[in-house]
């Protein structure tokens, strides 16, 4: 039996080893269909190296459509000046988060241009076009290795020093120390191990080293502790201070900071100006916020008198 058992083990290994192989294989299958895949977003051939943004962003009667003669943005004109805030609010599928990749040019528009200070987007290298333009979204891409050079990621020739630093600015610094090996504890795939309101924090220290001038904020609408969503808000206020930001928002808070509140539905925007303003006009907005913002405003002030 034991002479029988020693000559099933290497047969027994060739067969894991058969099996590990064939999902190797078809793994490797998908990294290749996904490399070969072409994207619709080409430069082109004489492009050029984008200057410095000083962050004004002009979108010119802008059509956008994922599907042929379908259109998802109908003829969209804003101008935002440097260190505004846009606010963008409105219903699920309403182009929302459309009008946010389109800067970066993740999409390109069917109709109209983009231009920032002067500079249509299509006519610069995407390199140097998003190099200065910083992400933050709902689902944050950490990565499986140290928390260091998860958020030097936003700039890998950083610093430790500077990683602190902009870990203190994003309230991150705290709870990172707080971790087994502070900023060398490894992470899971996607900050498995963090809750969700340290992922985000991880994603605001990640951008603020980044230092961009235009800042993309698509804000979480998932709940977090209250300390959390405290912390999450005041790093995204430092965060915005000075740079041009276009926010898909959910908090009350962030549209009543904003210079602009861009309330889109069905592709169009329908109305603009400030919370008060859109207030005062008792249109689409008023109806929106009475439906979703006014329970949250009466929380706060409560929150308020109880303090």
């Amino acid at each position: 039996l034991g002479y029988a058992q020693r000559f099933n083990q290497p047969v027994r290994q060739i067969a894991i080893l058969w099996t590990n192989l064939q999902s190797a294989i078809a793994g490797s299958e998908r990294i290749f269909h996904f490399l070969d895949e072409e994207t619709d977003v080409i430069e082109k051939p004489d492009a050029v190296v984008m200057p410095p943004i000083q962050g004004e962003v002009v979108f010119d009667d802008v059509w956008a459509e994922y599907n042929p003669g379908e259109p998802v943005l109908k003829g969209i004109a804003l101008h935002s000046r440097p260190g505004e805030i846009v606010a963008l609010v409105g219903p699920t599928g309403a182009g929302k988060t459309t009008i946010i990749s389109l800067i970066p040019r993740f999409y390109d528009v069917s109709q109209g241009a983009i231009t920032i200070d002067g500079i249509d987007v299509r006519d610069v290298t995407l390199p140097s076009l998003r190099h200065q333009i910083g992400i933050v979204l709902q689902d944050t891409f950490l990565f499986n290795d140290t928390v260091m050079n998860n958020i030097r990621f936003g700039r890998p020739d950083a610093s430790d020093e500077e990683v602190f630093a902009a870990a203190q600015l994003a309230h991150a610094h705290d709870f990172i120390e707080r971790l087994p090996q502070g900023y060398e504890t490894m992470l899971g795939e996607r900050g498995s191990g963090l809750s969700l309101g340290q992922r985000q924090l991880l994603a605001i220290a990640r951008a603020v080293l980044a230092d961009p001038r235009i800042l993309i904020l698509d804000e979480a609408t998932s709940s977090v502790d209250t300390r959390t969503e405290r912390q999450i808000q005041a790093a995204l206020e430092k965060l915005m201070i000075g740079r041009t930001s276009f926010v898909v928002a959910h908090r009350l808070s962030t549209i009543r900071n904003a210079d602009q509140v861009l309330v889109l539905n069905e592709g169009e925007i329908i109305e603009r100006g400030t919370h008060d303003d859109l207030l005062a006009q008792k249109g689409f907005y008023y109806d929106l916020y009475m439906s979703q913002f006014r329970a949250t405003e009466l929380a706060e002030e409560a929150t308020v008198t109880d303090q």
